[in-house]
This record gives structure tokens, C-alpha cells and sequence, in this order.
């Protein structure tokens, strides 16, 4: 399955560089059990930064990152197959979630309840 990890990106980062990227450090730890499980893991800021910057984002919250980063994640979820939730306070993730509900994608909110990972 393509599966969308969700989670905390800037949520509760005050915006600092350091703590966005350890959120996305957490994310990206579910990646390989997924992959290893045979899944092909995404993440939407995986699509979106490179896009926000290579369209001339420099400031986190512009209308340009508005303009990218949840269309972004809206146009992933038409491909995906299934949403794991991570933990952790996310308007973002919250409304991945909402929109996998709407799409009857399967949601897991642990890593092992997603089929094949730690069999």
C-alpha cells in the first residue's frame, strides 16, 4: 500500500527551523518499518517542501506554504491506499484524516496495526 504518515509538522514549533525538523525526523522513523513491511511510505512534506521552495517559499506560514502544503497533501491522499496517524497535535494531520474517512481509506494509529509490520 502507499500509505500517507501524518503527524505533527509545524504544529507547536513556534516556527523554529530545529523543532519542525525533528518532527519530520519522527515521521520519517515510521518510513522503514513500512517499507520493510512492503508498503511504499509518504509524507507530505516530502512533496511539499521542495515545491514550496522551488516556487520561491522562504517564509514558513506565507500564503505560498498555505497555497502548497495542504493542496499538497489533499492531491497525495487521492493516491494513497491507507493513513497512519502519529501521535501528537496536528491541524493538518487532523484533516488527512478527515478527508482518508471521507475516502474509506483504512486509518492506523500504531505502526504495528498496519498489516506486515513486525511479522
Amino acid at each position: 500500500m502507499l500509505i500517507l504518515i501524518a503527524g505533527p509538522y509545524r504544529s507547536g514549533t513556534g516556527d523554529d527551523p530545529r523543532k519542525m525538523a525533528d518532527n519530520l525526523r519522527r515521521l520519517e522513523q515510521a518510513s522503514w518499518p513500512l517499507f520493510e513491511a512492503g508498503h511504499v511510505p509518504m509524507i507530505g512534506e516530502w512533496v511539499a517542501l521542495p515545491v514550496w521552495r522551488s516556487a520561491g517559499g522562504t517564509t514558513l506560514g506565507d500564503a505560498l506554504y498555505d497555497r502548497i502544503f495542504y493542496p499538497a497533501a489533499e492531491r497525495l491522499l487521492s493516491m494513497c491506499d491507507a493513513v497512519l496517524r502519529l501521535p501528537g497535535d496536528s491541524n493538518g494531520a487532523d484533516n488527512d484524516v478527515r478527508m482518508a474517512r471521507e475516502r474509506g481509506l483504512p486509518i492506523y494509529y500504531r505502526l504495528e496495526d498496519v498489516p506486515g509490520v513486525g511479522n
